[in-house]
């Protein structure tokens, strides 16, 4: 098994309910990955401000889907769709 390191975006609730968004690694097996598209949310949320300050205001991002199972999962990193499929597959197809 082949894992590939992404950076992602990811929330978390503070004591006083408040989002908050922050940066963190995370290593995808690509043969899990069903799906991927370009995620307009984060890109939103980065025009306001919300994402941290470290990110160039013209990042794109991603939503991975994966196969868990009978049941799916998503997240949600760096790079625009065309970066992560090569970064991901580099002579794979995506599976579904």
């Amino acid at each position: 098994m082949s894992v590939v390191k992404f950076v992602e975006i990811s929330r978390e609730l503070n004591i006083a309910e408040a989002k908050d968004y922050k940066l963190r690694e995370v290593y995808i097996n690509p043969e899990h990955v069903v799906m991927l598209r370009e995620d307009v949310h984060a890109s939103r949320l980065l025009q306001e401000r919300s994402l941290p300050v470290d990110l160039d205001e013209r990042q794109r991002f991603t939503r991975l889907t994966m196969q868990r199972g009978s049941s799916g999962t998503e997240v949600v990193v760096v790079g625009t769709p065309d970066v992560v499929r090569e970064k991901l597959f580099k002579t794979q197809l995506l599976r579904g």
